[in-house]
C-alpha cells in the first residue's frame, strides 16, 4: 500500500493547530489553550535562548501561557507587556496549562528538560 500525498493547497487550508480547554481552579474557571504555530515556537525558542544568554529571567512558563491562551475567537488573552504579571501568577496554575500547550505545541519531553535545566 502507497502512501497518499497530499497537495499544498490542502496542506496550507489544514486546520493543524489543536485547542484545548483547561480547568484552573486558582482563577476561578476555565482557560482556552492552543498550540503554537511553527513561527510562534520558534519565537519562544528565540526568547528564552535569548534571555538566558543576557542573564536575564526566562519566564518560561509565563511566556509559554501569554502565547498559547486564547479567547473564544482565538485571540490572545495576553501580550509581552503581561509577562511579569503572569509570572507572579499562581506556580500551579501555569504549570497546568504549561502541561497542555507544550503538548499541543509538540514541546517534547527532551525540550521540557532542557528547557527546565537552564
Amino acid at each position: 500500500m502507497t502512501a497518499a500525498f497530499v497537495s499544498r493547497e490542502t496542506i496550507l487550508a489544514a486546520p493543524d493547530i489543536q485547542t484545548e480547554t483547561v480547568e484552573v481552579p486558582e482563577w476561578g474557571g476555565a482557560v482556552r489553550v492552543r498550540g503554537m504555530t511553527a513561527g510562534e515556537r520558534d519565537s519562544f525558542d528565540t526568547a528564552v535562548t535569548d534571555a538566558r544568554r543576557a542573564k536575564k529571567p526566562t519566564m518560561v512558563r509565563a511566556r509559554l501561557v501569554m502565547l498559547t491562551t486564547v479567547d473564544g475567537e482565538g485571540g490572545r488573552l495576553f501580550t509581552e507587556a503581561d509577562l511579569p504579571a503572569l509570572d507572579a501568577k499562581s506556580g500551579a496554575a501555569l504549570d497546568r496549562l504549561w502541561e497542555v500547550a507544550a503538548r499541543l505545541s509538540g514541546i517534547g519531553a527532551r525540550d521540557t528538560e532542557d528547557l527546565e535545566k537552564n
